[in-house]
């Protein structure tokens, strides 16, 4: 399998796969949340399109590329699938949030490896690429939140962002490193979904800021 990725063909495929894993994740996140909020199925089909094309399409405006779901509709086709079949089945879901939660999680760790090597197949350079990956993870996640008037997963106490850049940093890392692309993404796969998912299991969080009594003004000099 190691290698796989020296043919450019074969990069691509694979890097479109990823990406209709990623979009179909993100997507049922977003049904998930038309769900809990008894949208119709227009809603459903908002959050969805939303949700699993938002932030691929931040990532392309931002790099100066052609949106990617502009020249390749199946994205689109994708995103409608998932909200038509969340419509139909998502009451058979026992808990509808954790499940929305680990949909997130998987379209988190695979939108920040393909945001990463689209920004480096782009031209970019590593940092760009960490935070491209980031962004692409991120953004969809955050209008879907606000679009169906949820607390944003991203302002959630356990890790998320931090969990995306680990994912796109590894990526980025390995890939300076040489490693064969193919492993440099299933490593960066493992790290991105690892770090989110012991952080939905374990509460990992990162220390946050704790308020501290303010200063007399007597006391400044």
């Amino acid at each position: 399998m190691f290698g796989l990725f020296e043919d450019p063909g074969a990069i691509a495929i694979a890097t479109r796969l990823i990406d209709f894993l990623g979009v179909a994740a993100f997507a049922a996140s977003g049904a998930l949340v038309a769900s809990r909020k008894q949208m119709d199925i227009v809603g459903f089909t908002l959050l969805a399109v939303v949700t699993g094309i938002g932030g691929g399409t931040m990532r392309d405006l931002l790099l100066g590329l052609p949106v990617f779901w502009i020249a390749r509709p199946d994205y689109l086709l994708i995103c409608v699938a998932m909200a038509i079949a969340a419509f139909f089945t998502a009451h058979l879901v026992a808990s509808r949030y954790k499940v929305l939660l680990w949909c997130d999680a998987a379209g988190l760790a695979l939108f920040a490896v393909v945001g990463a090597e689209t920004a480096l197949l782009a031209g970019a350079g590593p940092l760009v690429a960490l935070v491209m990956g980031m962004i692409t993870a991120t953004f969809g996640g955050v209008i879907r939140d606000v679009l169906g008037a949820e607390e944003p997963v991203i302002l959630s106490r356990e890790i998320y962002a931090t969990a995306a850049l680990a994912g796109a940093g590894g990526f980025v890392l390995l890939d300076a490193l040489g490693l064969a692309r193919d492993a440099a993404l299933i490593v960066a796969l493992v790290i991105g979904f690892g770090i989110r998912g012991f952080a939905l299991t374990r509460g990992w969080s990162l220390p946050r800021y704790r308020q501290r009594p303010g200063r007399d003004p007597a006391d400044i000099p």
